[in-house]
């Protein structure tokens, strides 16, 4: 990116929207995941269901995806990148 400004919004905006979901996706994986009963509404009945413990593994790994996002998008946005004219090798 040449605007070095630019770079540094796109990854705050992608570390604030990752970081809410990782937040909320880590609290429903922890909680699945242990085996806690969860409400279910249908039809005006409320019941509570447990819920697979895979479901709930699967939401914590999706927790570190998600975590790894705002990571690579701010290190290939910030990053110094060498000057296009020194990459090109002399010629005879």
């Amino acid at each position: 990116m040449q605007n070095r400004n630019l770079a540094i919004v796109i990854t705050v905006v992608t570390a604030l929207a990752c970081g809410c979901a990782s937040i909320i996706s880590c609290v429903w994986g922890f909680l699945i995941a242990s085996g806690t009963p969860i409400n279910v509404t249908n039809n005006g009945v409320t019941t509570p269901q447990v819920l697979s413990p895979a479901i709930g593994y699967t939401l914590l790994c999706l927790t570190i995806l998600m975590i790894l996002v705002p990571v690579a998008v701010g290190f290939f946005a910030l990053r110094k990148r060498p000057d296009a004219t020194n990459e090109l090798p002399p010629t005879m």
